[in-house]
């Protein structure tokens, strides 16, 4: 479970990134977040994860508090960041076994894991090549490989299907739902309306670092009559200058 309770950034002092923000994601449940680029999706992982401090507000993972029990809370998490590109100068399988380590993943039940993960996104052959000569999907899977090395119930992806190919996207959306049905919480970004149709018991939609809606996609057409999800987006998150500028909608 992830709770965040009145929780807001500021990076400046006098302009909020995310404003109030109160959001529980349930165990058995995937929420997917949707908004434009800078709505402030990222700076909300980063602080999930502990990466930023929250210049107020408490965040739970799994009733730890992620400062002050910020070891215990870090276990509990799978964290696909924003960019894949790091640790590049590592082989693939030192990548992965460097995370292991941080989590004391035991040496079988690692060896299990990386086998069997390895070989649904196709990795077998080149982990023991170094991570800079891999192409932007490869680094994007070796991400999804090392997040889940430590089997975490709460899964925190940033746009995780981005630069995965059609069978590693299917493969890892697969794992997401059986995730889920298996009683564990998932929080993922995505620009992609038909992911959120197929995967999300609820959506967030947010705008400004400011919730405009929380619920089903049941609620939302319901609440605007309509069913064309585009349209219902466009209509909520209008067409302001700044929005034109970051190149539309981001979905």
């Amino acid at each position: 479970m992830i709770e965040i309770k009145s929780v807001t950034k500021s990076y400046n002092g006098t302009t909020n990134a995310v404003e109030n923000l109160n959001l529980t994601v349930e165990d058995g449940e995937i929420v997917g977040f949707i908004g434009h680029n800078g709505a402030g999706k990222t700076t909300i992982m980063k602080m999930l994860t502990g990466i930023l401090k929250p210049t107020s507000g408490e965040i739970f993972i799994n009733g730890l508090n992620i400062e002050t029990q910020g070891i215990r809370a870090k276990q509990e998490i799978g964290y696909i960041g924003d960019s894949p590109d790091m640790f590049l100068r590592l082989k693939g399988i030192e990548f992965i076994n460097f995370i292991a380590d941080i989590y004391q993943v035991p040496t079988k039940e690692r060896k299990e894991i990386i086998t069997k993960l390895s070989k649904d996104f196709g990795m077998e052959q080149v982990l023991d090549q170094q991570m800079i000569g891999y192409s932007h999907g490869m680094r994007q899977k070796m991400m999804v490989l090392a997040a889940l090395v430590h089997n975490p119930p709460v899964w925190i992806l940033d746009e995780p299907l981005i630069g995965l190919d059609p069978t590693s996207a299917y493969q890892l959306k697969s794992m997401m739902l059986k995730h889920k049905e298996a009683g564990n919480s998932v929080l993922f970004s995505t620009h992609v309306l038909e992911v959120a149709q197929k995967l999300c018991d609820k959506v967030v939609i947010i705008k400004k670092g400011k919730v405009i809606f929380y619920g089903t996609l049941e609620m939302l057409t319901e609440q605007y009559k309509k069913t064309d999800l585009e349209a219902i987006f466009l209509e909520m998150m209008g067409s302001d200058q700044e929005e034109e500028e970051n190149g539309g909608i981001a979905l």
